[in-house]
């Protein structure tokens, strides 16, 4: 015991002495005890209630264990020096770091939960790092990989106390970096302990001394090269590290030095050497020997060739030698840098009229060889995707001035070619054209003779150069025809020459890549004839695609398509596609029906029922089964539609046609509603049945009391017959008139007497028909006066008998009273043809004779028409006075007077 006392106060000794040097140095200094402030601590202990026991305040340290080769944490009191804590550092113990001022861990001795609680961030980094250091070296000792014992571990510690103790003297008061150590070897582990282990701010700091420094890399890379040619592998490493510690504090200014032409090189050979990786990396010899820069077309401006190099290496940086490193931010800010280097290239070479004159010169050139074709080609098309980095307005004007160039007479050469690189490249520059501006494109189509653009892209759609070229044909043909982005007088005729001279290409393509079986209409009249459809296995993607664009025609070309189809027998082709082993072309064609019938168009819906046009669908689904799948989900999305949409004449086709087929599919929900909605229309049509049965009867009955009025009114011939005899007596007189030259003024004014008859009294037997009037309203007024004629007598002592009679003939007068008026109007007519007899007699009265006649006619037409005018506005007048009249008439009926006639 008295040794182990003694030992203790020597100890304790040496700590008073170390801790009284420590704080007279920093008196000596006149700077905040900062050594002992980053090593102040609280110690606590986890007791069992789960709260946390204060141990004491005081300053930790990293040193060995007495009497033990191991190094530990030790805490003394910062009052009397007495031990706190004594901990060993093993490589089993889990240590835990809590917001940047706690460290944590179990203690297996104690048997409990052990915290330090610093009162500086800074303090608990440096325990922390070496802390993790020890473990680490402890690890690699256990492996045998290296050899490490006190000497190893003393030796970090010395250097870690070292180099704080030098960082100190670069910082001001404040503790502001006020400039960086100098660039030599021996200073290199403090520079990257600086740019490692700083803030923000301080990473802000050091990033504006480098830039500051002119000799900084220079002298950086010096030090990489005489490492690199000594082979010292350890600074290569910690060279690595600075570098990429550089790159990561996400300066522009930094960035522009190292991606010059004088340092990139360098730097790329510095991230050569990554620890981490067991091979040192070949970055320089791959960019040196294997990347070429090729030049379709000469460049001739420095600027433009040097960004080029450039974007390339940041680009290279970025994917190859750091993607794993790099930061958000990091990667954002060399984007950026890659995007203002492709606008500055693409501006400058825009500018450039003649670089853009002789690239279009070399491809319409026809002694070009295909190399070269395929070399400018790719140019063009990372010509226009690097275009994208412009501003709106200057990409507008360059796919303007390209097109002013001819560009798409190249684009119609290069789909032509059989090389299916250079075919993707001619599409993804139709798409780019398309995205900027697609009335460029349209107008071209337009304006050229015999359509072969368009051509060559629907022929493109049906040829096989590979998945991703179907799609993008597919959507080049989309855009062209989209009718929401279509404007000015291109609009359709783009559409037009699509439908006359490509739409029924593509459904023929479908119908010949089908299983045949007989189809239930033929065509008649197809826009194919004559047209050699190549019958060949195309891929099932090529069908689907066509499939896709038909549906896009139905809902932006309602009106075109729906011609085309009723014209043809389009839809039926479309259909076939039911009978391919493909699953997903079958759902293809319940999806093209659904379209069509979505459009619940009355003309194709009467057409779908007409051919039974839903029965290769049904077929379909009662050959699918009960799989669950995406044919059977279409086909009940299809009738749950048409039943939601109370489409009537499809619900009662499809039950009236297929309600055997559908039987054991009536476990879904869709099926049951389905039928339901088709009696619901049975009962409908029930009820409006029986309702109309009464009416029907009522009809029946008034058509019964019609046929005895219309017995009576026959019986009464002999005033009908006294009418005839006058009228045939007129005409011969009027016959006799024309005959002897006449004027035909009582002629024409005669039928404006009204083809009514007016009887005065019971005793007048002829008919003597009123005198010409001079003025028109005097003949509507004679029309109304004929129009009120008497009625036949009653029994007066029997009033209610005569009004019911008044009440039963109401309904007949007017069709009775317009029967007569038309009677008179083909009198008229006869008339006429009577003076058209007489005109052979009107010869021997020479010319004068003639004129007269031809007068009379003429005069007598106009009358005519003019009657046939007055007489069907008496008529309605007639019609609209029917009750006030009769009212009127049945006071005025005596036993003498007969019924009038209306």
């Amino acid at each position: 015991m008295g040794e182990q006392e003694q030992r203790e106060a020597e100890a304790g000794g040496e700590a008073s002495a170390s801790a009284a040097a420590g704080s007279e140095q920093q008196h000596h200094a006149g700077e905040a005890p900062a050594l002992l402030g980053c090593s102040r601590v609280k110690v606590y202990r986890l007791r069992d209630g789960g709260k946390w026991d204060d141990q004491g305040t005081g300053h930790v340290a990293i040193d060995y264990i007495e009497g033990s080769k191991d190094l530990g944490l030790t805490v003394l009191d910062e009052e009397d020096n007495e031990t706190l804590l004594v901990h060993n550092i093993t490589s089993d113990d889990i240590y835990r770091k809590q917001e940047e001022t706690i460290i944590s861990w179990r203690d297996p001795e104690a048997a409990t939960e052990l915290a330090l609680s610093f009162q500086e961030a800074a303090g608990c980094s440096y325990i922390w790092d070496n802390i993790c250091e020890i473990q680490r070296n402890l690890q690699f000792s256990n492996l045998g990989a290296i050899e490490v014992g006190p000497r190893p571990a003393s030796e970090h510690l010395e250097a870690s106390r070292v180099l704080h103790s030098h960082d100190e003297s670069f910082r001001s008061v404040n503790g502001e970096l006020r400039e960086l150590p100098p660039v030599d070897l021996s200073n290199l582990p403090l520079i990257l302990k600086t740019i490692l282990e700083g803030g923000i701010t301080d990473q802000m700091r050091v990033a504006e001394l480098i830039t500051q420094d002119r000799d900084f890399f220079p002298k950086l890379l010096e030090i990489f090269r005489m490492c690199e040619d000594l082979e010292n592998l350890d600074d290569l490493h910690m060279i690595f590290k600075l570098v990429r510690g550089i790159i990561l504090l996400n300066s522009p200014s930094i960035f522009d030095k190292i991606f010059s032409d004088e340092f990139i090189l360098d730097i790329i050979g510095a991230l050569e050497y990554d620890p981490e990786v067991a091979k040192v990396q070949k970055h320089r010899t791959f960019l040196k020997d294997h990347v070429i820069f090729k030049e379709a077309i000469p460049i001739k401006n420095v600027s433009v060739v040097s960004r080029i190099h450039q974007t390339y290496r940041i680009g290279y940086l970025k994917d190859v030698i750091l993607p794993r490193t790099l930061d958000d931010g990091t990667m954002a800010s060399l984007n950026t840098m890659i995007h203002t280097n492709n606008a500055a290239v693409i501006s400058l070479l825009k500018d450039d009229a003649c670089f853009i004159q002789e690239l279009f010169s070399r491809m319409r050139s026809p002694n070009i060889s295909v190399e070269s074709k395929r070399e400018l080609v790719r140019f063009l098309h990372e010509f226009c995707t690097l275009s994208k980095s412009l501003p709106l307005v200057q990409q507008l004007r360059l796919f303007r001035d390209l097109s002013g160039e001819g560009v798409f007479e190249i684009i119609s050469d290069v789909l032509q070619s059989q090389d299916r690189k250079i075919v993707s490249a001619g599409t993804d520059i139709v798409i780019l054209f398309l995205n900027q501006d697609p009335n460029l494109l349209r107008s071209y189509i337009v304006q050229q003779e015999g359509n072969s653009l368009l051509g060559l892209l629907v022929k493109g759609m049906v040829t096989d150069f590979g998945e991703q070229m179907h799609c993008q044909f597919l959507e080049i043909l989309r855009i062209l025809m989209d009718s929401f982005t279509m404007s000015g007088a291109h609009r359709d005729v783009i559409i037009e020459i699509f439908y006359e001279r490509h739409l029924d290409y593509l459904v023929d393509v479908i119908a010949s890549c089908c299983p045949p079986r007989s189809i239930t209409r033929r065509a008649t009249n197809s826009a194919a004839v004559g047209r050699n459809t190549e019958v060949h296995r195309i891929k099932p993607e090529i069908l689907l695609n066509i499939c896709e664009l038909l549906c896009f025609c139905v809902v932006h070309h309602p009106y075109r398509i729906k011609c085309n189809f009723l014209m043809n027998n389009a839809i039926e082709k479309i259909l076939t596609m039911t009978r391919r082993s493909e699953k997903f072309l079958v759902v293809a064609a319940v999806r093209f029906m659904r379209t069509i019938i979505s459009r619940n168009d009355e003309h194709l819906v009467r057409h779908v029922v007409k051919f039974n046009l839903l029965k290769p669908i049904i077929d379909a689904f009662v050959e699918n089964g009960d799989r669950y799948n995406m044919l059977q989900s279409g086909v009940l999305e299809l009738l749950e539609h048409i039943r939601k949409e109370n489409l009537k004449l499809l619900v009662i086709y499809v039950i009236e046609s297929f309600s055997d087929q559908l039987m054991k599919f009536e476990h879904f929900g869709s099926i049951q509603a389905f039928k339901l909605k088709y009696q619901q229309y049975l009962e409908s049509a029930e009820t409006r049945l029986g309702a109309s049965v009464p009416d029907i009867r009522k009809k029946a009955e008034g058509r019964g009391l019609e046929k005895e009025e219309e017995d009576y009114f026959n019986e009464d011939s002999d005033e009908e017959d006294s009418v005839r005899r006058t009228k045939h007596a007129h005409d011969e007189e009027r016959k006799a008139d024309v005959a002897n030259g006449s004027e035909a003024d009582d002629i024409s004014s005669r039928p404006k007497s009204g083809g009514l008859v007016d009887y005065a009294d019971d005793d007048d037997e002829d008919f003597n028909p009123p005198p010409k009037e001079p003025d028109r309203p005097a003949e509507d007024d004679e029309l109304l006066k004929i129009s009120r004629v008497k009625r036949k007598s009653v029994n007066t002592g029997d009033g209610k008998h005569a009004d019911g009679e008044v009440r039963k003939r109401q309904k007949i007068e007017t069709r009775i009273t317009c029967s007569k008026i038309s009677a008179l109007t083909s009198l008229a007519s006869k008339h006429k043809d009577s003076l058209a007899s007489s005109s052979p007699s009107c010869e021997v009265n020479g010319i004068m004779g003639e004129h007269a006649t031809h007068s009379v006619e003429q005069q007598h037409s106009t009358d005519t028409a003019e009657t046939s005018r007055q007489i069907g506005g008496d008529c309605i007048k007639a019609m609209g006075n029917l009750s006030s009249e009769k009212a009127v008439n049945t006071t005025k009926t005596n036993d003498s007077e007969p019924y009038s006639v209306r």
